[in-house]
């Protein structure tokens, strides 16, 4: 990424009030498939709180709202919020908080059952998705689900799907990533050569206090 978190919220900012009409459209069909194999992954049960990094205008967040106990979406764009918050006092929600917070710092302190993101992670550099990953393991969620680009074979620059803002990895790289910090990836979800969705649970065998002791 070659601009500041403040400088991508301000773009993002800037286009929040159209995002929803760009990518409700059928013009977007990898990044709606991608959407929806997130929400389907996620599955939380009445008592979960689920935690939607890069949130945008609440897609995630508020498909899970019904299921979920309560649902926590954060953003670093503050027009992108404010899209969440107006769409979620529209439907009469109770259970969504949206409010600022980024990858490495939710600006979020409670229990966490289950974290997801769509399309936000690939904005970071490689070394900051790994503190980003090591971030959500520390809340200690049962899972996590990333929908993203990712590279499933060699990337090819004379053949990219985006052409700003896309800091991508291989999906080997991610899965490292996730399993350095005590996930076991138990689903790949293939959308697009470019594109995936990772499911990734906590090692069964393993307590959470140890985790954090060998990590």
């Amino acid at each position: 990424m070659d601009m500041s978190l403040e400088e991508l919220g301000d773009r993002f900012s800037e286009i929040a009030d159209q995002y929803d009409d760009i990518h409700d459209s059928d013009e977007k069909p990898i990044y709606n498939a991608c959407a929806s194999l997130v929400v389907e992954h996620a599955n939380p049960g009445p008592d979960d709180v689920v935690l939607d990094l890069g949130t945008g205008t609440g897609l995630i967040a508020l498909a899970l709202a019904g299921d979920a106990g309560h649902v926590v979406g954060r953003d670093i764009s503050d027009g992108m919020i404010e899209q969440a918050r107006s769409k979620s006092a529209d439907r009469g929600l109770v259970n969504v908080d949206f409010g600022y917070g980024e990858f490495r710092d939710p600006h979020y302190d409670g229990e966490v059952d289950i974290v997801v993101s769509n399309f936000a992670l690939h904005h970071l550099p490689a070394e900051e998705k790994r503190e980003a990953i090591e971030a959500i393991a520390d809340l200690g969620p049962r899972r996590f689900v990333l929908g993203d680009p990712m590279f499933f074979g060699s990337p090819d620059p004379e053949d990219p799907l985006f052409d700003h803002g896309v800091d991508g990895e291989t999906v080997g790289m991610l899965v490292e990533m996730l399993t350095d910090v005590g996930f076991v990836v138990t689903d790949i979800e293939r959308v697009h050569d470019q594109v995936g969705v990772l499911v990734a649970e906590r090692h069964p065998e393993e307590p959470e206090s140890d985790l954090q002791e060998n990590r």
